[in-house]
């Protein structure tokens, strides 16, 4: 007889056949189910609306007036639900496509893997270390393809000039610099006190691994951006830009990472800083710098999103173009241009990337192939804003070891690495 570890092999390579050959039989049509309609929810299914190799079967919100909104936005034709679970366990759905708020991510695409789905989860993967690392281990023993939605991965103009930086185009990479910058000064989110959550909404679900709390208006739908047990603007932001900065340059992981900052201007009921500044060193021999301005909203930096000064030039990056401004030697160094500027346009912007990345997702599911943004870049990435919340929760330094994915000698920061969920909730 096969022992446990036969059996469950067994059953997951069926799993993953039975998937593959429903979409086959179904004429490579892929069949979704969205978990999270609101906002970004909505954002997604516009980028899946136009490829018609897919179908949206089924949509699931917390919140009945969203859930209506979306039915009638596709012609009545998907089946609602409110309870996730029960989307995942439709054996005709091919794919899930997760866009809840981050602390659902990890349980529902694990559960989604678990069930032999692919899935497109939005970014940040997770709200802990310790949840990203298990969707990454979910992914791989269950043969799925997991697409973060990291969407830059599939830009024509990031993949043209990604590997050119990392080849050397404007010399050794030393500082990258990005900023999230909004002014929220004076009020931010607001201050409000708890009130009965709306009739149409499942606030116990909404709340689901975290602590049962009160509702209050400034949660929930979208606000809860600025709460740390449910995301932070290091993750809602943070992870675009520095997966960008970590393809760029070619590294995998930091070694130490040093934030500080604090509410200093904005008075409302947040719990994530208003201004908040962090720096990433890498064996490598160079720094990335993130910062999150909310007291002011001007540019950071000089042009684009993401800026990568090199030893021979400086580029400015956005979704939709790349400068190169050459660099001129300094003090004791030769004078003179150590390049020929550069810059390249494309047409385009956030939705047109939105849209090719869902095509990328879409293909893989086909070939079988490790999509644009796969979980474990999509892992490596979300694990540098979340150890960067962790370095100013703790208030100092921490030096970080990436295989082990744990702080060197800190039993208090490692400690912040996952918390304990809610019953009946598990991670895998």
């Amino acid at each position: 007889m096969p022992n446990r570890r036969q059996f469950t092999g067994a059953v997951t390579a069926a799993a993953s056949l039975a998937a593959t050959s429903a979409v086959a039989a179904a004429g490579d049509r892929v069949r979704l189910g969205f978990i999270g309609t609101a906002n970004r929810g909505s954002q997604l299914i516009d980028a899946f609306l136009p490829h018609k190799d897919c179908e949206i079967v089924a949509v699931c919100d917390v919140d009945s007036v969203t859930l209506d909104k979306t039915v009638q936005k596709l012609d009545g034709k998907p089946k609602p639900y409110r309870d996730f679970r029960q989307v995942i366990d439709r054996d005709d759905i091919d794919a899930i496509v997760i866009a809840t708020p981050d602390h659902w991510h990890a349980i529902q695409a694990i559960a989604a893997c678990d069930a032999g789905k692919d899935v497109y989860v939005e970014k940040p993967l997770s709200v802990t270390v310790r949840e990203g690392r298990a969707m990454v281990h979910a992914a791989r023993r269950n043969n799925r393809i997991v697409q973060v939605g990291t969407h830059r991965r599939s830009s024509k103009l990031y993949r043209e000039l990604a590997p050119q930086i990392r080849d050397g185009l404007i010399g050794k990479v030393c500082v990258s610099r990005a900023f999230r910058t909004s002014n929220m000064f004076p009020g931010g989110i607001g201050k409000v006190g708890p009130s009965t959550p709306p009739e149409t909404l499942d606030w116990d679900m909404w709340l689901g691994p975290r602590a049962e709390r009160d509702y209050q208006s400034n949660i929930a739908p979208y606000k809860f951006r600025w709460w740390q047990k449910y995301s932070s603007q290091m993750g809602n932001w943070g992870v675009h830009y520095l997966d960008a900065i970590r393809w760029c340059t070619g590294d995998e992981a930091p070694s130490s990472v040093c934030a500080m900052g604090g509410n200093y201007a904005v008075d409302d009921d947040r719990t994530i800083p208003d201004t908040m500044q962090v720096t990433f060193e890498f064996e490598s021999g160079r720094l990335a710098i993130f910062g999150q301005y909310e007291t002011s909203g001007n540019a950071a930096i000089q042009q684009g999103e993401i800026e990568l000064r090199g030893t021979n030039g400086t580029c400015y990056v956005s979704e939709r173009e790349y400068e190169i401004i050459p660099e001129t030697g300094g003090q004791f160094a030769p004078r003179g241009p150590r390049m020929k500027p550069i810059k390249k346009a494309v047409t385009g912007g956030n939705a047109v990337l939105t849209e090719d990345h869902a095509r990328n997702f879409l293909d893989c599911i086909k070939s079988r192939e490790l999509p644009n943004a796969d979980v474990e870049i999509g892992h490596r990435s979300t694990t540098m804003s979340l150890i960067a919340n962790i370095s100013q929760t703790v208030g100092r330094r921490l030096n970080w070891d990436a295989k082990s994915e744990s702080f060197i000698d800190d039993d208090e920061a490692n400690k912040l690495l996952h918390y304990e969920y809610r019953s009946p909730w598990k991670l895998g």
